[in-house]
């Protein structure tokens, strides 16, 4: 039986009068070993100019029995090369010899020939894929939201500015606002969106331009009806890429990667000061946790036998001004993997006098949001949400020690390009 192949050479080696091509095509982790054996003249020349990095169509067949360790073989009865590359690659795409991570993005369009980097990015659009599944079929619907926007979210100085024609707009930090809004009339919203912020980290967390899955659900009792649809959507996307990537993710090292049990465990900022305590680490009752705390809370919930795990009731003075208040203690969560950050989120005031009153203690003008604002005198109902960064889950999945590692182009404090 004919077939015909399409892809890039990864590898070219001549073994007395047989010449063997491995092709990397479609979005195939192991190549296809193409073998030519002398003979046919004509054939045997076009072999003979094959390049590493060949865009080629090989015709050819599939022999009954297969030798190549590879698993996939076709012996060449045509050769087509599309193009060559006018130079060396980069980067070796044989696999032997490893590169710099800077390079690996610098050439990105170069590494995804290399199985590692394909599996990283077929996972995180298995993430997206399994994300969607759930909250549809949890009766959400998905929104799309601006990303210029005339007020930043948090109300903080973390936004970038550009000028609109006559007037200042931000590049959107999240969706929050104006998925509140949609609250209004459509009970469950979500939307798969960047988030861009213009804080001047340089860590190997954070991006400065970042993807995250952003939910509100209307009509809830509480945070914990947010927290349960979270965890439950946390389970689904781990047991969904374990049954469809077991070889994305042998090919990681990351097949031994187990689906969390429910429910996580709550821990109240209270209950986590003193655990810090124990262990050395004084934090003033209010301040949020920096990345050591987070860390050694890590370290420790994971001995315990749990890698994943919310942190509740923190002071509403470290959250923002949308979160629900009681006292001096906000309705707010954060999901933490050992010690990453992976989510936030918490019930949203959406009584109209409150929240203004809310935006005022934080140094806001209620006038600035009064877009927002507008949509809470119409009957918004108890609601709440979460922002769930896709970029980190995505590191905790495929075992990627830095963030750029699953981002194809990062946008960081220095890195603007490619």
């Amino acid at each position: 039986m004919e077939k015909t192949l399409h892809g890039w050479v990864n590898n070219v080696k001549r073994v007395g009068k047989i010449i063997f091509f491995e092709v990397i095509d479609n979005l195939s982790l192991k190549p296809v070993t193409v073998v030519i054996k002398k003979g046919n003249e004509d054939l045997w020349n076009k072999a003979l100019s094959v390049k590493i990095g060949c865009a080629i169509e090989i015709k050819g067949f599939v022999p009954k029995k297969i030798i190549s360790k590879r698993g996939r073989e076709i012996h060449a009865t045509n050769i087509v090369i599309l193009s060559s590359p006018l130079e060396p690659l980069p980067i070796d795409v044989t696999g032997k010899t490893g590169a710099m991570l800077d390079t690996y993005i610098d050439y990105r369009y170069i590494a995804l020939r290399l199985p590692k980097f394909r599996a990283i990015f077929k996972i995180r659009a298995g993430i997206v894929r399994a994300a969607r599944e759930f909250l549809e079929n949890e009766g959400f619907i998905e929104i799309h939201t601006p990303k210029i926007a005339g007020a930043g979210a948090e109300g903080g100085a973390t936004v970038f500015t550009l000028k609109y024609f006559e007037k200042t707009a931000f590049l959107s930090q999240s969706p929050q606002l104006y998925k509140q809004m949609m609250i209004a009339s459509l009970p469950r919203v979500y939307e798969i969106t960047p988030y861009f912020r213009a804080e001047k980290f340089n860590t190997p967390r954070h991006l400065n331009e970042s993807w995250g899955i952003d939910v509100e659900m209307g009509f809830i009792d509480s945070e914990e009806d947010v927290m349960i649809l979270l965890e439950k959507l946390i389970r689904h996307i781990f047991s969904y890429v374990i049954k469809n990537y077991r070889n994305e993710l042998e090919i990681l090292g990351r097949d031994k990667i187990k689906i969390p049990s429910l429910p996580f465990p709550r821990l109240t900022y209270d209950e986590v000061l003193s655990i810090l305590e124990e262990k050395g680490l004084k934090i003033k009752w209010g301040e949020d946790l920096d990345s050591e705390a987070e860390r050694t809370l890590g370290d420790i919930m994971a001995k315990r036998g749990h890698e994943v795990y919310f942190i509740t009731k923190y002071p509403w003075s470290a959250k923002p001004f949308y979160i629900m208040c009681e006292k001096d203690i906000s309705r707010a969560f954060d999901l933490d993997y050992i010690g990453l950050e992976l989510a936030s989120g918490g019930q949203r005031e959406h009584r109209y006098d409150v929240l203004k009153e809310n935006m005022i203690k934080k140094g806001l003008d209620p006038q600035d949001f009064s877009f927002y604002t507008e949509a809470f005198k119409f009957g918004m109902p108890p609601h709440g949400g979460f922002g769930l960064g896709l970029d980190r889950l995505t590191m905790v999945v495929v075992g990627a020690a830095n963030i750029r590692e699953v981002v194809l182009f990062p946008r960081d404090r220095t890195r603007l390009i490619p």
